[in-house]
């Protein structure tokens, strides 16, 4: 028999880990004296690296000191307090412990006979979290929809897709292929990229999206665009099968109307996809649910934990008004999963609710979550994140070289220097190449424009304010 290599022993782990979780510690205490963004090259992280894996083991010590010497230089430090770019991704110390654990019980969970608990924890926690969203009780698991971890509101988007052109064709896409029908998706200009992809990769290409024009004020889908583009297509033979909704677009954080565009689709039969990735976790606060009106007329529904929600990437919930649709475009039981559990029909198999087969114990670190911060502690946080972006907002109208370019929404924040395009990225990329903060842009209306996306769980008015005043420096700088 050959030899077994060399495991760590309950001992030598339980060093290891402490001092894994001391090397954590200490990096969130240094994060304010570290600049936001990388300040590397590309390829100088690689060449810190050997060309090949080593022949030997080496203690794991040896681990923990390349953390400092490779890649913390080489990092841009999501988890700073002035980081303010893109959307935050949380990953609070209640997160981090929850997800050690699901890597120590390493289980699987694709299907309930595989780790009960696996699923049925997240059945639960799926259920709490709908309720604590005012979400409509048809999306939860004991009625005829339900909701699922699945990795981020990408592949939910996708997954809304299969389902929708499963009900749409009464099951002939699953068996037969997308075929010649002329499928049609709909979503405004500032929907997620991931919606194209989605086209892409169910094979509808990307000529069957048709992108519906926004009200300029508010970015926002025109209503009555999305009225005749669905009118147009049917007219001319073509197939509406699934409208995207953006409840806190990416770019400036519009709100589409729900409401309004469940009563164009009513009686049509296409799929209304909701994707709250990043805002539909305010609605923890009941004062931040309007954007939400009309999502209990939505098919699907998403929203990212592991944005806003102190939740450690990756940990996107998604939600089906009926489950039917979802698990008959997905639904596959090869002869080495079957089982007695399944068989009964009594249980969820959670394989069948998304593209990939197996699962990780996902459910458990926003179990930790919603356990030690409470409904209360995380209604405080998102309050907090609305409040700075306010202060922010007060900034801009205080200093007239800035504007704003849409009104806030929830946590974030765009604005542009009134001296133009130019100025403003220049400005931008002043204080993000000073390392002090880091922002991100976008484009509205064809000008540019920083975004300012409140949400980490470590920032303050303190953080607000320094980037304030490191924006003030580079406008000045400006001329």
């Amino acid at each position: 028999m050959p030899e077994q290599p060399a495991h760590m022993t309950p001992e030598e782990f339980r060093r290891h880990g402490h001092a894994a979780i001391d090397w954590i510690a200490d990096y969130w205490a240094s994060l304010d004296d570290l600049p936001v963004r990388a300040q590397v090259a590309p390829g100088d992280v690689r060449r810190l690296l050997p060309a090949s894996a080593p022949e030997n083991g080496e203690p794991f010590d040896a681990v923990l000191a390349d953390l400092d010497r490779v890649v913390v230089p080489g990092l841009t430090h999501w988890q700073h307090p002035r980081f303010f770019a893109y959307f935050p991704a949380n990953s609070s110390p209640a997160a981090i412990l929850g997800d050690l654990l699901s890597s120590g019980i390493g289980a699987q969970g694709m299907i309930w006979a595989t780790s009960p608990a696996v699923t049925e924890v997240e059945q639960v926690v799926l259920d709490w979290f709908a309720e604590a969203l005012g979400l409509p009780e048809t999306f939860r698991s004991d009625g005829p929809g339900g909701g699922v971890i699945q990795d981020t509101a990408s592949t939910a988007t996708f997954t809304a897709l299969l389902s929708a052109l499963h009900r749409a064709s009464g099951g002939d896409v699953r068996r037969h292929g997308v075929g010649d029908a002329g499928w049609r998706v709909y979503g405004s200009t500032q929907a997620h990229s991931s919606l194209v992809k989605a086209a892409m990769m169910a094979g509808l290409g990307e000529d069957a999206v048709r992108t519906i024009a926004v009200d300029a004020a508010t970015q926002a889908m025109d209503v009555d665009a999305l009225r005749a583009a669905i009118a147009d297509d049917t007219e001319a033979g073509l197939r509406p099968v699934m409208v995207h909704l953006a409840a806190g677009s990416t770019s400036t954080g519009a709100m589409d109307d729900i409401a309004a565009v469940a009563e164009v689709v009513r009686d049509t039969g296409v799929w209304l996809h909701v994707d709250a990735a990043w805002a539909g976790v305010a609605a923890v606060c009941p004062e931040h649910r309007g954007h939400l009106a009309g999502v209990q007329y939505a098919d699907s529904f998403v929203t990212n934990p592991h944005k806003w929600l102190l939740t450690t990437f990756d940990c996107s919930t998604f939600w089906v008004r009926d489950r039917a649709a979802l698990t008959g475009a997905l639904s596959i039981l090869p002869e080495y999963l079957r089982n007695a559990a399944t068989e009964s029909g009594e249980v969820v198999d959670y394989r069948d609710w998304h593209p990939q087969l197996g699962r990780r114990f996902r459910a458990i670190k926003l179990w930790a979550v919603l356990r030690t911060y409470g409904l209360e502690g995380l209604r405080r946080h998102v309050r907090s994140g609305v409040a700075l972006a306010e202060h922010v907002a007060d900034l801009v109208a205080a200093d007239d070289r800035f504007e704003m370019v849409t009104e806030p929404s929830l946590s974030l924040v765009v604005f542009r220097l009134t001296a133009g395009d130019e100025p403003t990225l220049a400005a931008m990329e002043a204080v993000n190449a000073s390392g002090e903060a880091y922002l991100s842009h976008t484009t509205v209306e064809g000008r540019a424009a920083i975004r300012l996306a409140v949400g980490s769980w470590r920032t303050t008015e303190a953080d607000v304010d320094r980037t304030w005043r490191a924006l003030q420096r580079a406008a000045s700088a400006q001329g």
